[in-house]
């Protein structure tokens, strides 16, 4: 992953689906969203758990959110393992990025996400590196 491969993701991104997106504001998947609202992404929260989030209407899954949203980017706050069926659901509803927060690392599944045309960051923050480019 370059760098280039990050300023790509973000050039590119006007709607991010966040999955595991939390409702409380001191959960840092909500800190890394309001960020990104409030320099104008569109935020889409995926928590089956959740019904709005940063006033969003939350969705159980990127399937389901696809289909009212065009989605550029996929944000995963979940555990590594989990992974690889939302790398094959960004896939499958074409997103244009799979963003892997810090700590969060799949090869397999980034190999496949980037065989299918999507750009993969992997283990970085969203906010971090946006800021860091702006």
């Amino acid at each position: 992953m370059t760098q280039s491969a990050i300023r790509q993701s973000l050039a590119n991104c006007h709607t991010i689906a966040v999955v595991g997106l939390s409702p409380k504001p001191h959960r840092d998947s909500y800190r890394v969203a309001k960020y990104m609202q409030d320099h104008g992404c569109r935020i889409v929260p995926i928590n089956p758990n959740a019904h709005e989030v940063l006033g969003e209407k939350a969705y159980a899954s990127l399937t389901e959110a696809a289909i009212h949203e065009r989605i550029d980017m996929v944000n995963c706050f979940r555990n590594s393992e989990d992974i690889p069926p939302i790398a094959a659901e960004a896939i499958a509803i074409g997103a244009k990025s799979l963003w892997l927060q810090m700590g969060v690392v799949n090869d397999v599944a980034a190999q496949q996400a980037q065989a299918a045309g999507l750009t993969v960051v992997q283990d970085k923050c969203l906010m971090v590196e946006h800021r860091q480019l702006r």
